[in-house]
């Protein structure tokens, strides 16, 4: 069984690093032994691809009746997958409207699946990944206890570039295949919840 994780890149922001911190999670990620072997794929999701307006859909997204045709093609690209890595800056101790704009336009493509949190900022992006999980919580996503910080100050090699290219250390990389695990049992074991419920059509009591 086959494990899809997308990472989604949690930043529309102009001169923004998420691009370059999701780029060192796949890269970094591609080495965990179920990618490498083919029992886990991952896939870089960058929300400004999809253009989100400010959530504009006449009903609440629990209701699952999207109207607009990009509510739709967000909504087909996350249901795909089994579990995700969510790639957030902190934005004055939380995380940036662009993120939170995506999550919530969907509710049942969230549900009963698992993520883990890639953070970053000048104190990790703690408080933003603290925001996220009560977030998560609400969409039915099961947040797995293990994290990475990154820290520019110590985690971005600024030798050839004045932005700096996330570089980090053995110890991050780690602490990402520690998530990666985790992220793959909950996903595993989450999938077969799922596929219990869409083969009954009813929501597990």
């Amino acid at each position: 069984m086959r494990i899809q994780i997308g990472i989604i890149l949690g930043s529309t922001r102009p001169g923004r690093r998420v691009a370059d911190v999701g780029q060192w999670v796949f890269e970094a990620g591609g080495r965990h032994s179920a990618v490498k072997t083919g029992k886990a794929g991952l896939e870089l999701v960058d929300i400004a691809d999809y253009e989100l307006p400010l959530l504009d859909e006449p009903a609440p997204a629990v209701i699952g009746y999207y109207q607009n045709e990009h509510t739709k093609r967000w909504a087909a690209t996350v249901d795909r997958f089994d579990g995700f890595v969510f790639v957030t800056p902190e934005y004055n101790s939380a995380i940036p409207a662009a993120l939170k704009n995506a999550i919530d336009y969907l509710y049942r493509e969230w549900n009963d699946k698992a993520a883990g949190i890639v953070s970053y900022g000048v104190y990790g992006g703690t408080r933003a990944a603290e925001q996220l999980r009560q977030t998560m919580g609400e969409i039915k996503i099961a947040d797995v206890h293990a994290q990475v910080a990154i820290n520019p100050y110590f985690d971005f090699d600024f030798t050839d570039s004045k932005a700096g290219v996330c570089a980090p250390g053995e110890r991050q990389e780690t602490a990402l295949t520690l998530m990666l695990d985790e992220i793959l049992e909950w996903s595993r074991a989450l999938r077969t919840l799922r596929d219990s419920t869409e083969s009954t059509g009813k929501d597990p009591e």
